[in-house]
């Protein structure tokens, strides 16, 4: 009889009246395949019978959240999470679903949830144990992330003995003890070189971490003052969140409160279904994307990794008349020996950044949504790696380019509704990162990660030019940071931050410019520095409906100059690149040697003091033809420097001069008769679609493409059958057609 008890006891779980979690969650998601409802749930009782009590849940519980991220944000140590944002908070219920969530970068959202549900299948009710005031820690990208640098801390949420859901947080980290310094390392070939790795480490109990965990932390990374402080804003935003939840179940009540959280995600699941079936028209919408990993003859890699390869990401977008959608990246090719490999986790949060900022730009915005789309990653690929050891450090390298395809999508779908006024031309790569180590200006081993890059050009929109230097596609409140305060963090100075030309994609309306900056190391015998996270041979973001894409990247250092004799002579000194044919740095700084290349992600390299590094940013593509462009808006470019005047008439047909004043003028009458006669050369140039179909058959019969485009599309039909019957059957090929 007593080990029947005790059999009792043991099953009893720490869920819903006595359930166990993993229980839980198997019958959340049961119901929802019986139903395709979160749930089961048919009608929002509490919101139909007390809608204000229903909504004051609700922002109670956001302004708890954004309460949370603020105050963390403002008692961070680190630049990245205080300058630029770099962190969120959620609530989730027991099962790992979102309910509500702080503003921020959003991309973590469902990576948390991932995380969570990851515990739940695994047992973590039995071992180690859930229990109130545990501490939970994660970043590996395989269970729920994005990428190690990004460090989620998670809290269980008890309430008088039963798991009412979790709390959860995530900052993006300085460095992460990797095999290289800096918080996304690359140029290794697997995850053995990715650093400290936390997979849903039990960190800590009673609300507090454990030394053990902290002191592993701290002999594990170089920049151990920021991890530690980050480790505590984190868990200080988790208890604040907590608390919050306290005070709604002590307003509401516990059962009011079990209501509310489920019948807001499955609420927030119709809202989004509605959203979509009223801006979008039903139908498939396909747009590829490409970027380059130009590694071949780089010795600073790993041998492994000594290729040069192009990522494929085939998006396809599926809208249902019924307003769900369906993403499919079948095609995708495959895994590689490089960082730049994504898990579905990634992909996933990638695709609800850009979810909210595109059909959900609202407050609430929870897991319904998610409940209302699908994501298909063909396994084995870049996206769905079949085996478990790839390095994913720095896996935006290839999700940035692979949703800007997302983007163009949607742009269509307003187009096909007429909802013009939403429509945007995508989004750059965010590069340069400038990211590295060693023994810094303060004589201490250190590592650092300079996040500038979350201020790209924007995309163009239906009928105005992007924004210059303002976000980045995975953090829309993009701040590029005050320069005093990476200099604190680098040993590296600003000559000058600037506007890059060129950057802007041309089109009637032109992308947002991108920025520049020079940098010069200082006071420092040497550092480890990245170039990285840049497209330098493909565009990984073309314009639409016309318009063209923005700048691709290039790398350009200088070793051994005569900086330290400009600064004593008190000569001149570049504040900008500028016109890379016409290089201010080149002009004004004489150099050992001069690395001017697209090798825009290249692997570690070595620079000592007064050597110059200069960081290239993106511009947004751009949107509608050039020759529609205003000549009025050509003439603000050409003066503002955006422009470089060569290019004024090549691409946009405009004929300008300078005045007496130096100002640019147009000529009205010349720049109509220049159009005219650049349309009637399109004229002449084009060819029927029938006879371009026709080449580009006997091209790809010939097999007339570069080593790393055979690859790619080679490897995209050994991993699908499905892909590969598709090109076959579009390019009408033999069926024993291989590349």
């Amino acid at each position: 009889m007593n080990l029947k008890k005790e059999t009792l006891v043991k099953k009893k779980g720490i869920g819903w009246n006595g359930m166990r979690l993993k229980d839980m969650l198997e019958q959340s998601e049961q119901l929802f395949r019986e139903t395709k409802r979160y749930w089961g749930i048919e009608k929002l009782e509490l919101r139909e019978k007390d809608p204000i009590r229903y909504e004051r849940i609700f922002s109670s519980l956001r302004g708890g959240l954004v309460n949370a991220r603020e105050t963390a944000l403002n008692i961070s140590a680190s630049p990245i999470v205080k300058e630029i944002g770099e962190l969120c908070f959620a609530l989730y219920t027991p099962e790992g679903d979102s309910i509500v969530l702080s503003t921020g970068i959003i991309v973590h959202v469902h990576t948390m949830s991932d995380a969570i549900k990851y515990m739940i299948r695994n047992n973590y009710e039995e071992n180690p144990g859930i229990r109130p005031g545990d501490i939970f820690s994660n970043n590996n990208s395989i269970i729920g992330d994005v990428h190690t640098a990004d460090v989620h801390t998670i809290v269980p949420i008890f309430w008088e003995g039963e798991l009412i859901g979790w709390a959860g947080g995530v900052t993006h980290e300085i460095d992460v003890g990797a095999v290289t310094p800096g918080s996304m390392a690359f140029g290794h070939e697997d995850r053995y070189g990715d650093g400290l790795l936390l997979s849903c480490e039990k960190a800590g109990e009673n609300d507090e971490f454990y030394q053990s965990y902290l002191k592993k932390c701290a002999d594990s990374v170089r920049a151990e003052r920021y991890w530690l402080l980050d480790e505590r804003t984190r868990l200080a935003g988790c208890h604040m969140i907590r608390d919050q939840v306290y005070r709604v179940i002590q307003e509401e009540g516990i059962e009011t409160y079990k209501q509310f959280i489920r019948e807001v995600i499955e609420e927030g699941r119709r809202s989004f279904k509605e959203r979509v079936k009223e801006i979008l028209f039903p139908g498939t919408y396909e747009s590829p994307r490409f970027t380059d990993v130009p590694w071949k003859n780089d010795p600073t890699v790993s041998a492994k990794a000594r290729r040069d390869l192009i990522m494929h990401a085939p998006l396809t977008l599926k809208v249902s008349a019924d307003g769900e959608l369906h993403m499919s990246f079948e095609g995708a090719n495959k895994w590689g020996y490089h960082s730049f490999n994504c898990a579905p986790s990634p992909m996933q949060g990638a695709l609800w950044v850009q979810l909210t900022q595109t059909l959900i730009p609202n407050d609430k915005i929870n897991d319904g949504a998610y409940y209302a789309t699908s994501l298909k990653l063909p396994y084995g690929s870049w996206c769905n790696p079949d085996y478990e050891k790839v390095s994913t450090t720095l896996s935006w390298h290839f999700l940035i380019p692979a949703f800007s395809g997302m983007i163009r999508s949607l742009a269509r779908g307003y187009y096909a509704r007429g909802y013009l006024e939403e429509i945007s031309a995508s989004f750059p790569m965010t590069g340069n990162i400038l990211q590295g180590g060693g023994v810094n200006h303060f004589g201490v081993e250190s590592a650092f990660t300079n996040f500038e890059m979350s201020s790209e050009g924007t995309g163009a929109m239906y009928f105005k030019d992007g924004e210059d230097c303002t976000a980045a596609m995975w953090n829309p409140e993009g701040d590029m940071g005050e320069a005093e305060t990476w200099e604190v963090l680098e040993p590296l100075l600003y000559l000058g931050r600037s506007i890059k030309p060129m950057t802007s994609g041309p089109g009637k309306y032109c992308g947002g410019a991108g920025i520049e900056t020079v940098r010069m190391l200082y006071r420092t015998k040497q550092q480890t520095l990245f170039n990285g996270l840049a497209d330098g041979h493909v565009f990984g973001s073309a314009g639409i409906f016309g318009g063209y894409p923005g700048n691709a990247g290039y790398r350009h250092s200088l070793h051994g100059t005569n900086m330290k004799e400009i600064i004593a002579k008190q000569l001149p000194y570049p504040t900008h690149d500028g016109d890379p044919e016409n290089s201010e740095v080149d002009r004004l700084v004489q150099a050992r040697e001069n690395v001017f290349d697209k090798i825009a992600t290249a692997g570690p390299q070595l620079f000592e003091e007064y050597d110059i590094y200069v960081s290239v940013h993106r511009g947004g593509p751009g949107l509608g033809d050039v020759l529609e462009r205003d000549p009025a808006l050509v003439e603000a470019d050409l003066n503002s420097g955006k422009l470089l005047p060569r290019y004024a008439e090549s691409i946009y047909g405009v004929v300008a001069k300078q005045n007496d004043e130096g100002k640019w003028q147009v000529d009205h009458k010349r720049t109509a008769e220049k159009r005219k006669e650049m349309r009637l050369n399109r004229l002449k140039k084009a060819v029927p679609v029938k006879e371009f179909m026709k080449k580009e058959r006997e091209r790809i019969l010939k097999r007339d493409f570069i080593e790393p485009v055979r690859d790619m599309y080679q490897s995209s039909m050994e991993l699908s059958s499905e892909w590969r019957e598709k090109f076959i059957t579009f390019w009408n090929l033999p069926e024993d057609f291989e590349m």
